[in-house]
């Protein structure tokens, strides 16, 4: 398996799209009313796909994934950058720190960093800071999903690709237990070919994740959560 997705649920996927692509200077895959794609190719390192899905109406539950974007020495530049592309200020409480909390076009928090030397390599997404109620066991869970390796950072874990480029993903412990509601950004693994999707499913249960059915009807891939309640999805191995 292999991290290929981030998604996003969203009113507007082509104008939250958009917006994401010019931000990271992604490169467009799907244009279409109910769904947007664009790809993050790091140099060296792993290639996302940001995937922009059309639901109902904006979802209202506390974000547990979100982005934090490169800053650096250009912090100030890239706020007036996103600013000029349609983000917003947003409080969430941050009070005094050195990064600056933004919301993009449909409110999604995301923070522009400061200097930092664990970003090195990161490209524009500088971390995927993710809410866990557990985070050694989390670590541990989406080390063995993606094959991501513990490196140095800010949060009580922190993973990333093997081959030490890209964003971080953050195992950060959360402020409170996953509610009901669907995480509105979630990320998609990928099988290899041979992988047997059920011997997977297994092997999610064994370490803490579970089945989820969220009642979609027939799809081509499978959801689960993981020990701490986050969905994900494992799609079938490309032909």
């Amino acid at each position: 398996m292999f991290l290929e997705n981030l998604v996003f649920d969203a009113v507007e996927p082509q104008r939250t799209g958009r917006f994401w692509e010019a931000v990271v200077g992604g490169e467009r895959l799907t244009d279409e009313p109910d769904g947007f794609e664009t790809r993050l190719a790091i140099d060296g390192g792993p290639v996302l796909d940001l995937c922009f899905q059309r639901v109902p109406e904006s979802p209202s539950e506390p974000l547990r994934l979100h982005l934090d974007l490169l800053g650096g020495d250009r912090q100030a530049a890239e706020v007036e950058r996103l600013l000029g592309l349609g983000a917003r200020h947003l409080d969430i409480g941050q009070q005094d720190v050195p990064w600056v909390v933004l919301a993009d076009p449909e409110g999604n928090p995301c923070c522009v960093m400061e200097e930092r030397s664990v970003y090195a390599d990161t490209g524009p997404i500088a971390a995927l800071p993710l809410d866990s109620a557990d985070p050694g066991l989390d670590a541990e869970f989406w080390a063995w999903l993606t094959g991501w390796v513990p490196a140095p950072g800010a949060a009580p874990q922190t993973l990333r690709h093997p081959s030490l480029r890209g964003p971080l993903l953050e195992l950060c412990t959360e402020a409170e237990p996953k509610g009901p509601g669907k995480n509105r950004v979630h990320l998609d693994l990928r099988l290899e070919a041979g992988e047997d999707p059920d011997e997977i499913e297994s092997r999610i249960v064994e370490r803490g994740g579970k089945r989820w059915h969220p009642g979609w009807g027939d799809l081509p891939w499978r959801s689960y959560t993981d020990p701490s309640g986050n969905e994900f999805c494992v799609l079938p191995a490309r032909s």
